[in-house]
């Protein structure tokens, strides 16, 4: 037996062999060819919102060409199984002007029918309704269509779209009242309609929203009493409803999100009585404001209990002495201005926060001189504004250790200091010192402040060139130069 001959391949083995090598680089290339496919009614879908964009001027959508994987395009999201498209994801850069879209959201969106979150965030000129097309999408969990136009009531049929979880449109110019259909949408963590034209009262329904953990309606017209529902809310994280029109006192369900509830927002409402002690319960809050309302009475004690708050804002109330010694490891935020408070000195938790960017204690009836505060950090603060106090001294030695400061305010005080000492730094862009008992001339650096008060002072010499009318500077000794009269040679 020849045995080299035995292990040769018979002719019929090589073409078997060569039928199977044709077959899967057939194959392959049939497979590529499909995935390089987009599913046509996907496709329709898509191709029918980019028709209802007129204008594009960052070639946002530049990729959304016929014939192509439209898992590819910009924006869009598959499903690994099956090549289906599930996220439509545009955003507008805030710092770029020409990252918008302008047009209308087409009811060819319809079509997508695997379509799971739509994501159109800041995108500034989408403009028409709400588009009632999207209850046909079965699949649909997320809306998110934020800082558009989108104008015109918030229709019914959003009641049908149950298996939403998040839905935000906050942000555009949806009018009328909230529909009371919003009560079927149970399965939703998130209600952001928010910095629209909402009015009327919130719906009762809303308490059947048990899995809440973000309610915002802030910034709207919504009146009424704030609903004594929120015992239903046992996951609520984020309650907004600041800057409306609701009136009454503070409910008392709002009591039972104490464990879990970080940010309280209810500021410039018209809200009265006094300020419920069971705040001070809140131990896992991060952010209280209740500015601008009508809160009479004293802060409860049971603020002292608020160890984790880094935002506090109390402002604008007819709130009275004494203040409670809060017991903080840091705060970031402090508003207290215009209110009855007599502090007398800058709270001792406020000097000491380690994190502190912003300070507001106007009309306070603060009474020290500046030089003998000693803040442990000043180099993170933005803004501080303690206008309308019995404050001596200079302030010179307190701005030229900041950084970061954008705004400074202490008009109508007692301050006496040289205003050429002052380092008037680069990030400054506010800065108010009337009323008070500064010298010297105007700096040159003035020139970079986008906002100036120095009038009413004991200055003189020559104003450097400013924009800044007369208001700035009038009702000082001696100064001179345009805004003002010119100069004597």
């Amino acid at each position: 037996m020849n045995l080299y001959h035995s292990h040769l391949p018979s002719k019929s083995n090589i073409i078997t062999k060569t039928l199977l090598i044709f077959f899967t680089i057939f194959t392959l290339l049939h497979l590529k060819v499909n995935a390089t496919k987009c599913n046509m009614d996907d496709e329709s879908g898509l191709l029918g919102f980019k028709s209802g964009i007129k204008s594009d001027p960052s070639g946002m959508l530049k990729s959304w060409i016929s014939g192509t994987d439209c898992c590819t395009w910009e924006g869009i999201s598959c499903q690994f199984d099956n090549k289906r498209v599930n996220t439509i994801a545009l955003s507008g850069q805030p710092d770029k002007s020409n990252s918008v879209l302008s047009g209308i959201l087409s009811p060819a969106l319809s079509k997508i029918q695997f379509l799971n979150g739509l994501y159109l965030q800041n995108l500034q000129n989408i403009s028409g309704p709400f588009p009632t097309s999207l209850s046909n999408l079965p699949n649909l969990q997320f809306i998110y269509i934020e800082n558009n136009m989108l104008s015109g009531p918030i229709p019914n049929i959003i009641g049908n779209m149950t298996k939403l979880g998040a839905l935000s449109l906050s942000g555009n110019r949806f009018t009328g009242t909230i529909p009371s259909s919003i009560a079927e949408l149970t399965q939703l963590t998130q209600i952001k309609l928010g910095n629209n034209i909402l009015n009327g009262v919130i719906p009762q329904g809303i308490q059947r929203l048990k899995n809440l953990t973000y309610l915002s309606l802030e910034n709207n017209q919504l009146s009424g009493k704030i609903p004594d529902f929120f015992s239903s809310f046992t996951e609520l994280r984020i309650l907004e409803l600041s800057r409306n029109k609701f009136s009454g006192e503070i409910p008392l369900s709002i009591s039972t999100l104490a464990p879990k509830l970080s940010y309280l927002k209810l500021g410039h409402n018209s809200l009265s009585g006094t300020i419920p002690d069971f705040l001070g319960k809140f131990k896992a809050l991060d952010t209280l404001d209740l500015s601008s309302n009508k809160f009479i009475g004293t802060v409860p004690k049971s603020f002292t209990n608020l160890t984790k708050i880094f935002n506090l804002d109390l402002s604008n109330n007819f709130l009275i002495d004494p203040f409670p010694e809060m017991n903080v490891k840091g705060i970031e935020s402090l508003d207290l201005s215009n209110n009855k408070f007599h502090l007398n000195q800058i709270p001792k938790w406020v000097t000491s926060s380690p994190i502190i960017f912003s300070l507001k204690l106007a009309n306070c009836g603060i009474k020290i001189k500046l030089d003998d505060w000693k803040p442990s950090e000043t180099y993170f603060y933005d803004y501080i504004d303690l206008s309308g106090n019995e404050i001596s001294g200079s302030v010179v030695e307190l701005l030229n250790k900041t950084e970061y400061l954008v705004g400074f305010e202490a008009s109508r005080n007692k301050l006496r200091f040289d205003l050429e000492k002052l380092r008037i730094g680069k990030r400054l862009k506010y800065l108010d010192l009337s009323r008070n008992s500064m010298f010297g001339k105007v700096p040159e650096s003035v020139v970079g402040v986008e906002k100036l008060n120095v009038s009413y002072n004991h200055l003189c010499g020559k104003i450097p060139e400013t924009k800044f009318s007369a208001s700035a500077f009038v009702g000082n000794d001696c100064l001179c130069g345009s805004p003002l009269q010119p100069c004597k040679v």
